[in-house]
């Protein structure tokens, strides 16, 4: 899928009405939806754990709580990419606070074609998570056909005394002659003789 047609969810969690109405404008509905926007943390935490959200924009100071806490619990949790952004009175102390767990911050006030780069940072940044997801998830595949494939020679030596070298080689020619995968014959290995 090309970035034109990736669509992605935004989070917005603002108590500033001006704000949030630009941000209407910067996030067109056909890149980004659903953008939905909160003005309180409590309730970005409520919408937080309703669905997964590509991006999440704090904009410190909030009603009932900075943010910061908020901020990176929600980078930490997976693949959600957050912007920050605080007062220039707080950019330091925030700044300490946030930048070595992966949050991107800015200080206020910001110009629009400075948000507008930052957006594409955060379009990059959500990619390469998508890339990182998609290898892990890979690998994780691998290893559970592994396991399976492994649990199957188990049972062939000790239901049919192969030796391990032989259900090796019993698996592997399984699957070449029928064209079809490893997994496949381990599956039907287990399920016949593993009960």
């Amino acid at each position: 899928m090309s970035l034109q047609e990736q669509c992605y969810s935004v989070l917005v969690v603002s108590s500033a009405e001006r704000f949030n109405q630009a941000l209407g404008e910067l996030f067109p509905a056909a890149s980004f939806s659903p953008v939905r926007t909160v003005s309180a943390v409590s309730a970005a935490k409520r919408a937080a754990a309703e669905r997964d959200f590509d991006f999440i924009i704090v904009n410190s100071p909030l009603p009932d709580d900075p943010g910061v806490r908020f901020a990176v619990d929600s980078v930490s949790s997976g693949g959600t990419v957050v912007l920050f952004l605080a007062k220039a009175e707080h950019y330091p102390d925030v700044y300490d606070r946030l930048v070595g767990h992966g949050v991107f911050l800015m200080q206020k006030p910001i110009a629009r074609s400075l948000f507008q780069t930052a957006a594409g940072w955060l379009i990059s940044a959500r990619e390469r998570i998508r890339q990182t997801e998609s290898k892990t998830l890979s690998i994780e595949e691998k290893m559970n056909e592994i396991r399976l494939v492994n649990r199957a020679k188990w049972l062939l030596i000790s239901e049919l005394k192969m030796t391990e070298p032989d259900a090796h080689r019993f698996v592997e020619k399984q699957a070449m002659d029928r064209c079809v995968p490893k997994r496949q014959v381990a599956e039907e290995i287990i399920t016949t003789y593993g009960g």
